[in-house]
């Protein structure tokens, strides 16, 4: 049994980019100040980045959201300075849809994950409730460490991940 920490997002775009968010820079001292802490418990560290080509505006996403951002390899993709992975330790899953499929590659049945970053009403949601798809694992959620679209969608957001049996914490 593993605990996992992580950081869904936390990439310029969606902080200072394309798609700037002030709850999202908001949050980083409190993300900074949690990771941290899993860092120094050892906790496997895994980072989401959103990971779109330059072909996103044909995409089915980029049909509904038309926006081009966290375009590979551009500074928008990067994850914010102040939470700057430890490529020798850390892992990060490129992901091109709000919710990584492959967790199950990644956890196992009896972990426990701690989820943090943006957005709460999209991907950090997504995400959550493709990890509760995985027998036995414990997902918990650091409220003040997410944002979403709005104070209103980031609520709702922790509601429904509460009734899917998250721990809002």
């Amino acid at each position: 049994m593993a605990n996992f920490f992580i950081v869904i997002d936390m990439q310029n775009d969606f902080c200072t980019g394309a798609l700037a968010n002030k709850d999202a820079v908001a949050i980083i001292p409190r993300i900074k100040e949690e990771l941290e802490k899993a860092r120094a418990k050892g906790d496997n560290i895994v980072f989401t980045k959103d990971s779109h080509t330059s072909e996103y505006m044909n995409s089915n996403e980029g049909k509904h959201l038309p926006v081009q951002h966290c375009i590979m390899f551009t500074e928008g993709w990067e994850i914010v300075p102040e939470l700057k992975p430890n490529a020798d330790k850390e892992m990060i899953v490129n992901k091109s849809h709000f919710g990584f499929p492959n967790w199950r590659d990644i956890v196992a049945e009896g972990d426990t994950v701690t989820l943090v970053g943006t957005c709460t009403d999209i991907c950090v949601v997504s995400n959550a409730l493709v990890l509760k798809t995985i027998e036995g694992v414990e997902v918990n959620i650091i409220a003040d460490c997410c944002a979403g679209l709005s104070k209103e969608k980031h609520e709702h957001a922790l509601d429904v991940m509460a009734s899917c049996q998250c721990n809002i914490i």
